[in-house]
């Protein structure tokens, strides 16, 4: 993300070209090797984490509660075999979310939808697929198309008002979160739910035994965190490593100067919206597929849009990053139970990740922008050196 904002058609008015501008400096891209910023980008992570601690350190404090304690029963839990479990098990909605927001920011689009996408996804997917039976792996499969199917219609929505009206993906997306929870509920009660289930808790029917992700290992771990794996690899191989990512990149990096070299702005925006649509619709498979083989209101998690973006920012965008920052998360959230038997408000935890969030992306932003300057400075002196005006 930097910069320049994406050109859409139509006439740009002063606050989206505020908005954008403003969204592009979230984070600076290095102008070093790669190996020297992901290094850099490893210390001063590690300095912010530190900083973070500290700062919950003083709020536990503040009210009254022991850090010593609540930091000793989260790290006593970093060895149980169960928890490690549980933060992969948690971990793996967030990959997905994550990787669909920074599909996004690598084109300097900020997709706030992936709530209302996932939404849409897992009720299209659940009823589609509790109304076939397949060859058992070919009815998971079945169910992964149709749920990136749905992302993706969901977030051509907002693409298709981008490219042909200007409405800035901000706006739009906010609006089609709203849009979709309500759809959502009216297709369910009228249509989709099922009438014969017992209980408040009304869902869908039941996907059939085909249509369910194996587990890893059972009961504790489902095999969703094996494709939230692939789909890192996949968009770590997509954006960094093929001429199509390059396009990506350009276009987010200077869409002017992409229009120029013939990369045409407005296709690789539906494009990159289409692709962080469709990972967004994977986001509820391991809620659909490997726990309660429906969707229903009170069954299907929410909230993993909005926390996706915070891992994405927290990784910096990239893969590596977003998987530790997502596995971060996890083991946080797996501490909460715990930290409530201790006495220790549970609440804690959403405290720490937002300011570990701020922390990293603060620290992150001002060790980029150092790096950047010695960068300059170090090219600048090498011209001198060889005789060329600096």
């Amino acid at each position: 993300m930097t910069d320049q904002p994406t050109s859409s058609v139509g006439p740009e008015i002063p606050l989206e070209r505020g908005m954008q501008q403003g969204l592009a400096k979230i984070t600076t891209p290095s102008e070093s090797t790669a190996l020297r910023t992901g290094l850099f980008t490893l210390g001063s992570s590690l300095i912010a984490i530190v900083i973070a601690l500290a700062i919950s350190a003083l709020l536990l404090w503040a009210t009254g509660k022991n850090p010593w304690d609540a930091f000793s029963k989260i790290s006593s839990t970093a060895t149980d075999s169960d928890k490690l479990l549980e933060t992969m098990l948690r971990a793996t909605p967030l990959i997905f979310s994550a990787t669909a927001v920074a599909v996004g920011f690598k084109m300097n689009l900020f997709n706030i939808g992936v709530e209302g996408q996932y939404l849409f996804a897992a009720l299209i997917a659940a009823t589609v697929g509790s109304r076939v039976n397949l060859w058992s792996p070919l009815h998971v499969l079945f169910i992964l198309f149709v749920a990136m199917a749905a992302g993706a219609f969901w977030a051509g929505i907002a693409a298709v008002l981008k490219v042909t009206r200007g409405v800035n993906e901000v706006i739009s997306t906010i609006m089609l979160n709203y849009i979709a929870l309500s759809i959502i509920q009216w297709l369910f009660e009228n249509w989709f739910r099922d009438n014969e289930a017992q209980g408040l808790n009304v869902k869908t029917k039941l996907i059939p035994a085909s249509g369910r992700m194996p587990d890893i290992v059972d009961g504790r771990l489902g095999g969703m965190f094996l494709v939230a794996l692939l789909v890192s690899f996949l968009y770590w191989v997509l954006v960094f490593k093929s001429r199509f990512g390059f396009r990506l990149r350009s276009s987010g990096l200077n869409s002017g100067a992409a229009k120029t070299s013939g990369i045409g702005a407005n296709r690789m925006i539906v494009i990159a919206l289409l692709i962080s649509g469709a990972i967004a619709g994977l986001v509820p498979m391991q809620n659909m597929l490997s726990e309660v083989y429906s969707y229903g209101p009170n069954a299907t998690p929410t909230q993993l849009g909005f926390a996706g973006i915070a891992v994405a920012l927290l990784g910096r965008n990239h893969p590596v990053g977003i998987v530790t920052a997502a596995l971060l998360f996890g083991f946080l959230d797996s501490t909460s139970a715990e930290l409530q038997l201790a006495g220790i408000p549970s609440s804690i935890v959403k405290v720490m990740q937002a300011i570990i969030v701020l922390t990293v992306v603060i620290v992150n932003e001002a060790a980029i922008r150092r790096l950047n300057k010695r960068t300059a400075e170090r090219t600048a002196a090498r011209l001198v050196m060889v005789g060329a005006p600096a």
